[in-house]
């Protein structure tokens, strides 16, 4: 029986998102609405990535649901401490693929607005060209 061999690749990506609160005593690491979830593809308690474009700060946590259309992301718990209202984020999520799909594969790339809706999306990123 031969390994099927697997890479890593972006699933979703919600960029430039504002978090909107970060409460230290709630249960629970990043709630995200509920209709930015359905539109990415991403399901509630799915591991995730947090790039904080603000602070610098990088960190892993997961996916509770939030009050769909309420435009929050509310990062909880100790990663509270690494995000406060008003930054500006990146969330990403990963999974893992067969190497058969590897190079058709498209992730889900949503870019929000100040208030954290959906005024663009994509499929693929363009190529960073030179100087």
């Amino acid at each position: 029986m031969s390994e099927q061999i697997t890479n890593v690749m972006l699933k979703a990506k919600l960029h430039m998102g504002t978090v909107t609160h970060s409460e230290l005593d709630y249960e629970g690491s990043c709630a995200i609405d509920g209709a930015l979830l359905e539109r990415a593809g991403l399901r509630e308690f799915e591991q995730i990535q947090i790039y904080n474009k603000t602070n610098g700060a990088r960190f892993t946590t997961y996916i509770i649901r939030a009050e769909h259309g309420s435009g929050i992301i509310s990062v909880n718990g100790a990663a509270a401490r690494l995000a406060a209202p008003g930054d500006c984020v990146i969330i990403c999520a990963y999974a893992s693929y067969p190497e058969t799909v590897c190079a058709d594969h498209k992730p889900v790339l949503l870019y929000l607005d100040a208030d954290n809706r959906v005024f663009s999306s994509a499929a693929t990123i363009p190529v960073q060209a030179a100087g």
